[in-house]
């Protein structure tokens, strides 16, 4: 018997002992809590366990922002509503050949109808630079005028494959986290693979684990294609 099933697309950046997410953020440490070596003493011949430690800072790899992590007293990690992170439609704005880096509103406005509820991934097609040093320099953002397009649109969750939604070469202020996320918008930031999900007909999902009094952590994001595979 032929199982059909949906497509999915893994849309994360994996994470290793060692990797540089975002310059200048310490990367993850994995070690050994117990080896398989030492586990052999605790059980049956032929049976062996490894346990493992992390470290690592919640911004790491492909990770969601919560409001928490802008304003004390907004939602945690824990408090999100899996409804705002699980089979959201997914509308897919494909910009590699963008001639400024701050994506305009007007790169969405031909599809504000369709935005309401929706997951808005933008595709920069940055993320070839990912876990080198270009990753830093030049990097696409939302302009302010495209965030507060996209707020009165109702989106969900705006992810980008680029180094940051907001602008950090120029001010220090951050109008792209600080208007989503006072609206209870969440942000993915560090996609990969964008390029292979549809304009639209996807959903995507983005589910970090329930900790209480974070703000910010690694997500297995991915989208759910239209098109099954056999």
């Amino acid at each position: 018997m032929t199982v059909t099933r949906a497509r999915l697309i893994d849309l994360s950046h994996t994470i290793r002992a060692g990797l540089v997410t975002y310059p200048g953020l310490p990367a993850p440490v994995i070690e050994p809590f117990l080896t398989r070596a030492a586990s052999r003493s605790s059980y049956a011949p032929g049976t062996e366990f490894t346990m493992d430690t992390i470290t690592l800072i919640g911004n790491t790899g492909t990770y969601l922002d919560s409001p928490f992590h802008r304003y004390e007293g907004g939602t945690d990690l824990a408090g999100l509503d899996l409804n705002t992170l699980v089979d959201l439609p997914a509308e897919v704005f494909h910009l590699t050949d963008a001639s400024t880096r701050g994506i305009p509103a007007a790169a969405f406005s031909e599809r504000a109808s369709d935005l309401t509820g929706s997951a808005v991934l933008i595709h920069t097609g940055w993320d070839r630079h990912f876990g080198t040093p270009e990753y830093r320099e030049g990097a696409p953002f939302l302009a302010e005028e495209a965030v507060g397009f996209l707020v009165a649109a109702g989106v969900a969750l705006v992810g980008i494959d680029s180094l940051n939604i907001d602008d950090t070469e120029g001010s220090r202020e951050r109008p792209a986290h600080s208007a989503l996320l006072s609206a209870g918008i969440h942000i993915v930031e560090h996609l990969t693979g964008l390029g292979d999900v549809p304009v639209s007909g996807a959903t995507f999902s983005a589910v970090p684990p329930k900790i209480e009094g974070f703000g910010t952590f690694p997500v297995r994001a991915f989208a759910r294609a239209r098109h099954p595979v056999e």
